[in-house]
């Protein structure tokens, strides 16, 4: 089919997200053919699980992936949605595909299991944040978060810790417990990778900043620093008294300055500052 009538059926945003899809799908499946399951490295989800079940019963990694992620995705579609639906099963399957294709045909740099939980756990996180900036879903254990959520009183944080943590428990029990602690190893370098796809390598300031003399110091963050400032209304819950919150964001260089701006300013104002992870919009970077 030409490359244009392709375009008018699928539009380039769409067709990006899928290429993003099967990108993150193929990083997964190098952590888990090239670190994780070489070492016996279950670091929670049903990549953990199918780990386990490749060891323990036999059964391919692949056809472990593609069956509970099918009956997780089955069980929960209402909530997620076709377009998420559609997604998480192509995920599922490019993941499953390049699992078996890559098994035996990568090289194992290493048998260390520390190095292995970390670098795998990293490419894992790498590939999955991948996957979800791309609009998709890892499924597995996410789903059985929803599900647990949906059913009893308890939040979806808690679900999610829940499941991988039976992963792992279940890894020490059929493994050894030290291959347990590795592979909560893994998770967490899994989730420390995510969170730094997700939210980007650079990150910003945020001040809050409450004077008596507001206008003063708008006017000079204005000036020495050509950041805009935006203004809520606020009130002291002790002495009831009116005064504007001014909020601005500045880049981290830019921390110091603000604050001797500030201060130059007010020398009794109260500021706080807090990290603001990709920031979008004029003067920081764009959405596109």
């Amino acid at each position: 089919m030409p490359y244009r009538r392709v375009q008018q059926w699928l539009p380039k945003k769409v067709l990006l997200a899928w290429f993003g899809i099967a990108v993150g799908s193929l990083l997964i499946a190098l952590a888990l053919d090239m670190f994780l399951v070489p070492n016996r490295i279950a670091a929670g989800g049903v990549t953990g699980l199918a780990t386990i079940f490749f060891y323990v019963l036999r059964i391919p990694i692949s056809w472990t992936i593609m069956a509970l992620n099918f009956l997780l995705l089955f069980l929960c579609y209402r909530e997620l949605g076709w377009r998420l639906m559609v997604r998480s099963l192509y995920g599922a399957v490019v993941t499953s595909v390049f699992v078996d294709l890559l098994q035996y045909r990568v090289p194992i740099p290493t048998h260390d299991l520390l190095l292995a939980s970390i670098y795998g756990g990293i490419v894992a996180g790498l590939g999955t944040g991948i996957v979800l900036r791309s609009g998709g879903t890892t499924g597995g254990t996410d789903l059985v978060a929803r599900l647990v959520h949906k059913y009893l009183p308890i939040t979806m944080g808690q679900a999610l810790l829940g499941a991988d943590s039976m992963v792992i428990v279940m890894a020490g029990v059929f493994f050894s417990a030290e291959l347990a602690l590795y592979a909560l190893l893994g998770l967490l370098a899994t989730s420390q990778v995510i969170d730094l796809v997700q939210e980007g390598l650079s990150f910003s300031r945020a001040a809050f900043i409450i004077s008596s003399r507001h206008d003063d110091v708008a006017q000079a963050i204005f000036r020495e620093l050509s950041r805009g400032v935006t203004a809520l209304a606020g009130e002291g819950m002790y002495t009831g008294e009116r005064r504007p919150v001014l909020i601005c964001v500045v880049a981290k260089t830019e921390e110091s300055r603000l604050k001797a701006v500030v201060y130059k300013e007010d020398a009794e104002a109260f500021v706080f500052i807090t990290d603001a992870h990709e920031v979008l919009g004029e003067g920081f970077k764009s959405y596109r």
